[in-house]
């Protein structure tokens, strides 16, 4: 139906008598003797609203006026659905207006009667999936998941990072504590190393860290991800927005992880996680895979191994992270939960935190000022004595304790002892 066209006018509102004449007519004869609504309705067999309206209605009431359901003919149907599919974006209320606007009246649920096959279809087409298989050695797929863990008795927000070999479907995870661009690139690094080769291909997500803009289907990477990508020879793919299921294997085993590895577990330190995280994967890769059939060990061992690429002699450093903080009043720097200490002179001075992959140090303009061993667990104190020397004054070595007893008394301290006085009263005596 072309725009210029217009529906046929829907049917003319039809008549529609609720109560039969005879019965308004008994209504109103039994009015007149006196009875009241209630007896009436009992003794016709209508509801009392029924019989107090023909009451107090007259002539006029005799018939109740229904308008007649309003309805798309054919060609209205099909413009709504054509509208549904397309400028509509799948939305019923927007093609209510804009038949409004073309002249066809209709309400949103006649509009979602005539589109509900176009929505069934389109809802199809989004849940089905073509699995897709790739050769060895071909692509790795990366995805960052969150779970609540119990460590040293405190509940930490533990990010997971996950990466998964397509073809073996061997397993890679590392815990950190947040999802920065370092973070991915760390662990992404951790994963070539973990597998002892380089895939050809890295599907990633749109996060922030990794994906700068999209821009009518052009990807533009984040400069310092584009970086690492070239560093490490693997080409970057980001699959298409709100589609996770174009990564669907690291989906599943972010799910894997944390309903198998984590679920219900308590950890004494971050340490015992990650040692825990490295035995999993080994019972991991031995399981058999419900896809496959096979255990991702053994089909990783026989076909892809080989097919990876060798790692970089020199990689550059994942880390170099980059971060300004103010000293706290008790000699400290917070950098994602952990507490690194800093010289206290520097109490309230604004400084540059690098986070390396090994090492923390941080700088006062162009001095360094502290070097610190880099700490995963959460809620760590990293300390150096150093720092807080002079800052409290040592007790004097001439100062006595409080609670020490004194020194017993003696009479020879005074200057002469016991005999002497013996002696002075037996002069006087005599």
């Amino acid at each position: 139906m072309s725009t210029g066209e217009t529906m046929a006018p829907p049917r003319a509102a039809e008549e529609v008598e609720m109560v039969e004449p005879e019965v308004v007519r008994q209504i109103r004869g039994l009015g007149e003797l006196g009875w009241g609504a209630k007896r009436i309705a009992q003794e016709l067999g209508v509801a009392r609203n029924t019989v107090r309206r023909y009451l107090r209605g007259g002539a006029a009431a005799e018939v109740q006026v229904r308008p007649g359901a309003r309805v798309l003919d054919e060609d209205g149907r099909a413009e709504a659905r054509q509208l549904f599919a397309t400028m509509a974006a799948g939305n019923a209320v927007v093609v209510t207006r804009e038949l409004q606007r073309r002249g066809l009246v209709a309400s949103v649920r006649t509009v979602q009667r005539a589109v509900a096959d176009e929505r069934s279809r389109q809802r199809a087409e989004e849940l089905a999936t073509v699995r897709y298989e790739t050769s060895p050695g071909h692509q790795m797929q990366i995805d960052f998941g969150q779970k609540r863990v119990l460590i040293a008795g405190v509940e930490a927000v533990v990010h997971l990072l996950v990466c998964v070999l397509s073809y073996s479907r061997r397993i890679f995870v590392r815990a950190f504590l947040a999802e920065r661009g370092d973070d991915w690139r760390e662990g992404v690094a951790s994963a070539f190393q973990h597998f002892g080769g380089v895939p050809m291909k890295l599907l990633i997500d749109n996060a922030r860290p990794l994906v700068l803009r999209r821009d009518e289907g052009v990807v533009e990477l984040h400069p310092e991800f584009a970086a690492f990508c070239r560093d490490w020879d693997v080409q970057a793919v980001a699959c298409a927005p709100y589609r996770a299921r174009t990564k669907g294997k690291t989906e599943s085993g972010v799910k894997y992880v944390k309903r198998n590895a984590i679920a219900g577990r308590s950890f004494t330190s971050f340490a015992a996680l990650e040692q825990h995280l490295a035995e999993w994967m080994r019972e991991a890769d031995e399981r058999v895979h419900g896809t496959t059939h096979e255990k991702p060990s053994q089909r990783f061992a026989r076909d892809e191994a080989e097919c990876l690429r060798p790692l970089p002699a020199r990689p550059i450093p994942s880390r170099h992270q980059r971060l300004e903080r103010r000293v706290a009043n008790d000699c400290f720097v917070d950098v994602d939960t952990v507490r690194y200490s800093v010289p206290h002179r520097l109490v309230r001075e604004r400084v540059q935190v690098h986070v390396g992959d090994e090492h923390v140090r941080i700088y006062r303009g162009a001095e360094l000022v502290a070097t610190h061993r880099r700490s995963r667990a959460p809620h760590t104190i990293v300390r150096d004595p150093a720092h807080f020397d002079g800052l409290i004054r040592a007790a004097s070595s001439t100062t006595r304790e409080p609670d020490a007893a004194p020194p017993p008394a003696n009479v020879e301290t005074f200057g002469r002892s016991l005999e002497s006085y013996a002696a002075c009263i037996e002069e006087v005596a005599s």
